[in-house]
């Protein structure tokens, strides 16, 4: 047998012998060790960057996969160059950092989208620099919709 099956196996066995030997509604496990709940809610209630990542490379596979039939270049090509800018301004969006820097935020997020799309409707020579126009041009936008958004706010 491969080696890698083994030891997947081994290891699903193993957490499940773990997992299954344990009551759900103990307090006091064995050796006087006690159980608390650190966190509650879903997985991605508690994990924010996660859920961030999930949602945006959803959207970004969807557009992606649009913009790759429209423009002839492979709808699963797109598709997965979007999911995975998707799951970049995900990240973006869920940024600490980037919070306290709105319009960096706003900045960086459009120039991330922009090569992104640059990237799924370009193949051929030149990918790189189609893909840089992109991003200055999608930075710009994001800057100037920050921009927008700030003084619309007021």
């Amino acid at each position: 047998m491969n080696t890698m099956k083994v030891f997947a196996g081994t290891a699903a066995a193993a957490l499940i012998c773990t997992y299954a030997s344990i009551p759900a509604n103990a307090d006091t496990l064995q050796g006087g060790v006690s159980r608390s709940k650190l966190h509650g809610g879903t997985y991605l209630q508690r994990h924010p960057k996660v859920k961030g990542a999930t949602v945006g490379a959803g959207i970004g596979a969807a557009t992606g996969a649009v913009a790759g039939l429209v423009s002839g270049k492979g709808m699963m090509r797109g598709a997965a160059i979007g999911a995975g800018t998707g799951a970049g301004v995900g990240l973006l969006q869920t940024s600490k950092t980037m919070k306290a820097h709105p319009m960096v935020k706003d900045a960086a997020i459009g120039t991330v989208a922009g090569a992104g799309l640059g990237m799924a409707v370009h193949r051929g020579h030149g990918t790189g620099k189609t893909m840089v126009k992109a991003g200055a041009v999608g930075g710009a936008l994001g800057l100037g919709a920050g921009f927008l958004k700030k003084e619309l706010s007021r």
